[in-house]
């Protein structure tokens, strides 16, 4: 009877901690739908894009103001999550564009993007550049600013 006991046991506690562990990955989902070395604005900051003609707008004004027509479909928007626009600034040189994220939490308002670090190769040539992502993030979550984390 003991055995019959611990080995219900068992079973329930597995079937526990995998549905947990299920739900947080979905929580720090995110996906990149669109990211270019230049276009942004010059000052760091985000902007959360409400549906599909904004996501267009926003994609198509960001080539325009590089001097360049879109060179990519524009993606599908997502409705079960939110869409952010975020511009990194301006960089004096190397290519800054964001090919990933690897985790994603939010923390007293803020949105904590990890995402990989860049290491230049060495001397490169003086370009100014500002570049942008966009990104998707699960839809409850709250966020006033974003901090980007950059991790090797």
């Amino acid at each position: 009877m003991n055995k019959l006991l611990i080995l219900c046991f068992a079973v329930i506690m597995s079937c526990a901690s995998t549905t947990a562990k299920k739900s947080d990955n979905m929580q720090n989902k995110s996906e990149i739908l669109a990211s270019e070395s230049n276009g942004g604005t010059e000052k760091e900051g985000f902007k959360i894009i409400k549906d599909q003609e904004q996501l267009k707008k926003e994609i198509t004004e960001n080539f325009a103001s590089s001097g360049m027509e879109p060179v990519m479909d524009i993606p599908v928007f997502p409705n079960d999550k939110k869409v952010v626009l975020y511009n990194l600034g301006r960089f004096n040189s190397g290519d800054h564009k964001v090919n990933e994220i690897k985790s994603i939490s939010v923390k007293d308002n803020v949105l904590y993007v990890e995402v990989p670090m860049y290491e230049s190769g060495g001397m490169e040539i003086q370009v100014l550049s500002n570049p942008w992502f966009i990104f998707s993030v699960p839809s409850s979550y709250k966020f006033t600013s974003i901090q980007l984390n950059p991790t090797k």
